[in-house]
Formats: C-alpha cells, structure tokens, sequence
C-alpha cells in the first residue's frame, strides 16, 4: 500500500507520496512553483534554483531548493513569500543575462515577474542545468555526457571532446535542453539581447492567483510538469 504524509503549503494541508519532493507535492494539487532543470523522472539536483522556497522549522525558515527538499509529515511550507518572490526573480534575471536565447528561459522569467534586466548579458549556450546529462545518464545508461571543468570553465562534454561510441544518438540531449526552445522572434545577436516579455499576457491571471498554477503555456516547449501530467 502506498504510504503518505501530511504537509501544508502556503496554509493548505497537501498529502503527498512518502518519499516525494516538496516541488512535485505542490505541482500535484495545482500550486505553481517556477522550474527548470526539473525533469519529472529524473532525479534532481537543484541546479536552476528557480524553485526555492521557504521550509518554516522551529520558529525560523530556511531558504532551499523545492525539488530537492523531500516531503516530511508535519513540513510548513511557505512558497511565494515576499522574499522568496524577490530572490526567485533576481535568480530568473541572472539566467535570462547568461542565456537570453531561450524561451524556456525567458518564459521561467516572465513567470518570475521578471520586468528588466540589469545584469551583463552573456549569451552563453549553455546555463549547466544537467537535465542533458541525467537523461543520457539515467535513462539511457549511456554516459556519453559528463560535466568537466571547474567554476567559469565548467561545462557539459563528452569524453575527450569526442563523440563516444556508445552515444546512442537518441537526441534526448538536445531534447531536454532548454536551449533548443529559441525565442519567437528567432535568435538575438550579441550585443542585441534583451528581455523579451511578449508572453507577459499569459499571466494576466497571476497577480490575484499568487502561487497558483494558471495553466499557462509557459514552459510548454521544455517539459514543464503540468504539461507532462
């Protein structure tokens, strides 16, 4: 018999899998919290940290990643506070400064409430979410994909540079990466970059809706949970 537990989100009581994330509790029963790196069948790592929230214990709260933080009977958990909103959309900046062409990206901004963008563009191809990885890795068992490299030069390769052998070419890397959704308007050049904000209108209905999901297409090319379930 499949065992569960009790928490409470945002003041609702939320009974989810044992063993289940907070983040995938909450999706569960329709209370939205942004994500990225998410893959629902693969074990997360709280790369992105888009989906932090609030864990209230012994009369403090601390700051974690949603996707990580498994869910615990008797858990109080507070999701769209005024801080988390405010550390949520400085972390949605900084991704769409580093990787500004992609709509998953842009999309988990505008979400955000994300209005301007004061960081240095960087127009990376690459934001080191892991979702390429843990899918060759975990569903493939291929391990043709690995991180190598340290701070500014860490970066996802293959063995020696070179295509492996075992790469089954299955494509799931490009797939799942957030970079293969271009903005509508196609790709900006450097030194053109921008926050793009022309999906705003999907959220017209998330100011009186804090914390509820809206059913928005936002995330809809990248595999978003609601989109998956």
């Amino acid at each position: 018999m499949m065992q569960t537990v009790t928490l409470t989100i945002d003041g609702t009581p939320v009974r989810a899998t044992k063993g289940s994330s907070v983040l995938d509790a909450a999706l569960e029963c329709g209370i939205c919290i942004p994500h990225l790196c998410h893959v629902p069948f693969l074990k997360d790592t709280g790369a992105c940290r888009i989906c932090i929230v609030e864990n209230v214990k012994n009369g403090g709260a601390s700051v974690t990643a949603s996707c990580t933080l498994t869910a615990q009977e008797g858990m109080v958990i507070r999701t769209n506070t005024e801080k988390i909103q405010k550390l949520r959309r400085n972390i949605a900046e900084l991704l769409v400064a580093q990787a500004p062409n992609s709509k998953a990206i842009q999309d988990v901004a505008v979400r955000c409430g994300v209005k301007e963008v004061r960081y240095p563009f960087r127009n990376d191809n690459c934001i080191q979410c892991g979702r390429c990885v843990r899918y060759c890795t975990e569903m493939w068992r291929a391990n043709a994909l690995g991180f190598v490299g340290r701070g500014k030069n860490r970066r996802v390769e293959f063995p020696f540079a070179t295509r492996p052998e075992f790469c089954k070419n299955c494509g799931s890397c490009t797939l799942y990466c957030p970079m293969s959704v271009t903005p509508c308007g196609g790709p900006m050049k450097r030194g053109e970059e921008s926050l793009c904000g022309k999906c705003e209108s999907q959220t017209v209905m998330a100011p009186g809706m804090i914390g509820a999901c809206v059913r928005c297409d936002l995330g809809k090319g990248f595999q978003c949970t609601r989109h998956m379930l």
